[in-house]
């Protein structure tokens, strides 16, 4: 399954930065129920048409996560 290809970064752009967000469900007594986080892109540098076709959600949910690391 090739979705993917890592290439070298050039030296006049900047990657991508990451950053985990973090929230307390609650229930209707405000006690902590759960947990939840997930995987967000700081900032937006692409550009439509020259970096990606179609637009995407740069988020990545804790489950999912965890499943690609499961297959690993």
């Amino acid at each position: 399954m090739d979705v993917w290809v890592l290439v070298p970064i050039p030296d006049n752009i900047s990657p991508l930065t990451l950053k985990w967000i973090f929230k307390n469900k609650h229930d209707e007594e405000q006690t902590v129920i759960r947990n939840k986080s997930r995987l967000v892109v700081r900032g937006w540098r692409q550009e439509e048409g020259l970096d990606f076709e179609e637009s995407f959600s740069p988020v990545a949910r804790m489950e999912a996560i965890r499943i690609f690391l499961a297959y690993a």
